[in-house]
């Protein structure tokens, strides 16, 4: 969860002679991938105005599991988060500012600002928020980046990225620990930044105040 992890995982793969291979299978999403090859061969001063929703629904068992206690997963930012500031790093670059205007039990949301993007984000577990018509199509998961008024959808595309994750190890070619520390550090900086709250440019989708209690949520899997 710290930037300090890695460098004692560094140690040990030093000292054992071995190598600690990170998953960070966005960076395999066809679509993901495409955008890069889109922004590696763009005008090298281009810069691109992003707003990036996700949300994937959880159920009753989230909170009264592990990852419903900031100090074992992290939190919102960690939890669900981490893959999308990875890839948002590998297609835009080393950021450069990280603003956080909300951070609580079922959603984050703040401004990132990247070598060649500026970046409103916005995660939840909270399944009020998805939008009408995904929740018309019973679907859980939302997955969407709005890149200068050109909408992507990665909902889908999930299914075999571990697959070629583990095939991409077994070749001796997977993300190495060096590859995940930009990652880290980003939700690191989430997680001990005070929020703003609601002030300058934030993600449209802060504003909804619709919220699961955590509290409730326990109750309900204890009693069931």
């Amino acid at each position: 969860m710290n930037p300090w992890n890695i460098d004692m995982l560094e140690r040990v793969q030093r000292k054992n002679w071995k190598s600690i291979w990170t998953i960070l299978q966005l960076r395999l999403h066809p679509k993901i991938i495409s955008l890069k090859e889109k922004v590696d061969n763009s005008n090298s001063d281009a810069t691109y105005d992003i707003d990036l929703n996700y949300i994937s629904a959880r159920g009753n068992w989230y909170f009264a599991s592990w990852k419903g206690f900031d100090e074992k997963s992290g939190g919102i930012s960690t939890n669900i988060g981490i893959h999308l500031f990875d890839m948002l790093c590998w297609v835009f670059g080393e950021p450069k500012e990280n603003i956080v205007h909300l951070n609580n039990h079922d959603r984050a949301s703040g401004l990132l600002v990247f070598k060649k993007a500026r970046v409103r984000w916005f995660l939840s577990i909270n399944e009020a928020l998805l939008p009408d018509e995904i929740k018309k199509k019973k679907q859980r998961t939302y997955r969407v980046m709005e890149i200068n008024n050109e909408v992507i959808n990665f909902t889908d595309g999930f299914s075999d990225l571990h697959c070629l994750e583990y095939k991409n190890i077994l070749d001796n070619k997977g993300h190495t620990l060096e590859d995940s520390k930009l990652g880290v550090k980003i939700t690191h900086e989430i997680r001990n930044q005070k929020p703003i709250g609601l002030k300058g440019d934030y993600h449209p989708f802060a504003k909804n105040k619709t919220s699961i209690h955590p509290f409730n949520q326990k109750h309900n899997v204890a009693k069931n």
